[in-house]
C-alpha cells in the first residue's frame, strides 16, 4: 500500500528588517530557529550565503564609490574589496552557517550533520531510482 506523504509547513519567515538584520550578524527570535536551520541546511544554501555575504558589503562598496577621486580608482577598489571580502567568507562558509545554527539554539555541528544526511539521502536516490523521496525502508 501506498502512503501519501504530506509537506511540512514552512517554517515563518523573518520579515526584511529582520532579514538585514540577521543577514549583517544579528540574532532572530526563537520563533525563527527552524527557519534559519532551513536556511543554512536546504538546497541553495551557498547562494544564500554569498547573498548575505553580498549585503554585509555593501555599505563598503558605496563608500569606496563615493571616494571623490577618478571612477577607475572607484570601481577597482569596490570590485577588489568585493572579490576579497568573497573570497575569506566562501573560505569559512561553513563555520559561520554553523556559528549561525548555534546561535539559534541548535547543538553545533546540527547543520553539516543535516547537509550530510541531505547528500546522502540524494546519493542513495540516483543509485536507486524507485526509492524516490524517501520511499524504501531505509527511512
Amino acid at each position: 500500500m501506498r502512503t501519501k506523504q504530506t509537506a511540512q509547513p514552512a517554517p515563518p519567515r523573518p520579515g526584511p528588517l529582520r532579514w538585514l538584520r540577521y543577514a549583517l550578524g544579528g540574532g532572530l527570535p526563537e520563533r525563527f530557529s527552524p527557519w534559519v536551520l532551513a536556511d543554512t541546511t536546504e538546497r541553495g544554501w551557498i547562494r544564500r550565503h554569498i547573498a548575505r555575504a553580498v549585503v554585509q558589503m555593501l555599505p563598503l562598496v558605496a563608500l569606496c564609490l563615493a571616494v571623490p577621486v577618478p571612477w577607475a580608482y572607484r570601481v577597482s577598489a569596490a570590485a577588489g574589496g568585493l572579490f576579497i571580502g568573497l573570497t575569506f567568507s566562501m573560505a569559512f562558509m561553513v563555520e559561520t552557517t554553523e556559528h549561525r545554527v548555534a546561535k539559534a539554539g541548535y547543538p553545533a555541528g546540527t547543520a553539516a550533520a543535516l547537509r550530510e544526511e541531505r547528500t546522502e539521502r540524494e546519493r542513495v536516490e540516483r543509485r536507486a531510482p524507485h526509492r524516490v523521496d524517501g520511499a524504501g525502508s531505509f527511512d
